[in-house]
């Protein structure tokens, strides 16, 4: 599998297939490993990060073959391939911009990817489209023990799985949602929210995780610490507390289009108006208004666009995809033309 192959499509787990895939974009099951024998990415140097990257590299390969493996080296890419895989989620931001031998590993569906040497020696990932944390659990839970049979985890019978940041100690099992809240951004409760989510253990970011402000209305709220309970355990906790939020969300959609049904039409409306007929336009304009006209379609105010077709203007109007669908370098102003070109075309498909 080359990059190229993956612009295509956006993947499996942003089809908008998945359940409560209206307000839920994608589940996502990590766990974070370190080999044994091998010092921390903190205190190791070039030679030991070299052996440890090539020896994952090959045994990941030969055990994970039923996935569709790929592996790719991010030394060899470019910076605009870095942030495509950013872009996916793929990656993280810290192996993108990280120095020395790292890479990843690519399940063909990008349902899995396995990060080598980013904050720990390996993170294990998988992603489902919609509510689907147990399903993305199984999936990473399988590749957990395949690369297990061939790799020695850093494990203490007292702390568990060891890491460099103890917060990720013990399971190593980080379970995060990715929503979309505009309703509850429009009612001014989303603090209201956050603060009872917090107090029950859970943590919430921005769109693309720890360091990152919400963009577009989406948040990604994920379990605060990985020590003393079970993966089960860390899962039903998720379990039962987003679908409150979900619940919330749905409620206040309600209460907006019951008491202010003209105000949230225009908003809808004015949106989808300025996508499908501007000529220039932002990253981070994009996302508001791709954020209102979502919410319309899920309220059935618009229902000349699916779904999915606004999942993946989302993806594909990011920075790096409009360079890769262009095969060329474009500075912030030729991105902008080139985004809301793109945003027209797109929209007039879906009429």
């Amino acid at each position: 599998m080359e990059l190229s192959d993956l612009q295509a499509s956006p993947g499996e787990w942003l089809g908008g297939t998945g359940p409560e895939a209206d307000i839920v974009i994608s589940s996502r099951i990590r766990l974070a490993r370190n080999l044994a024998g091998y010092p921390f990415l903190s205190t190791a140097n070039e030679q030991q990060l070299g052996e440890l990257e090539r020896m994952v590299r090959e045994r990941l390969l030969n055990t994970c073959r039923a996935e569709g493996m790929s592996y790719f080296s991010l030394p060899s890419l470019g910076s605009i391939d870095r942030q495509f895989l950013v872009e996916r989620h793929l990656i993280s931001r810290e192996l993108a911009s990280g120095k020395g031998a790292r890479g990843v590993g690519l399940a063909v569906d990008e349902t899995v990817s396995i990060m080598v040497n980013e904050e720990d020696h390996l993170r294990i990932q998988g992603l489902c489209s919609g509510l689907q944390l147990r399903e993305a659990w199984e999936r990473v839970d399988a590749v957990d023990t395949r690369l297990e049979s061939c790799l020695d985890f850093a494990f203490s019978a007292q702390f568990g799985y060891l890491t460099v940041c103890p917060t990720n100690a013990g399971t190593g099992l980080r379970a995060s949602v990715m929503l979309h809240l505009p309703a509850l951004v429009l009612a001014k409760q989303i603090n209201r929210v956050f603060t009872a989510t917090q107090k029950v253990g859970l943590i919430v970011r921005g769109l693309y995780g720890e360091g990152t402000q919400a963009s577009g209305d989406f948040y990604q709220i994920s379990n605060q610490c990985t020590l003393g309970k079970s993966e089960t355990e860390m899962i039903e906790m998720m379990e039962r507390h987003i679908p409150k939020i979900i619940g919330f969300e749905k409620t206040f959609r309600t209460s907006l289009m019951q008491q202010m049904r003209e105000v949230i039409e225009d908003k809808v409306w004015r949106a989808y108006g300025m996508l499908k007929h501007a000529r220039m336009i932002t990253s981070e304009e994009t996302m508001d208004l791709l954020s209102a006209v979502r919410m319309g379609v899920s309220l059935g105010i618009i229902q000349e666009v699916k779904m999915d077709a606004i999942n993946e203007l989302f993806l594909f109007t990011q920075p790096a995809h409009l360079q890769k669908q262009k095969e060329a370098q474009l500075d912030e102003t030729e991105r902008d033309v080139v985004r809301a070109s793109y945003i027209r075309k797109r929209l007039k498909q879906s009429d």
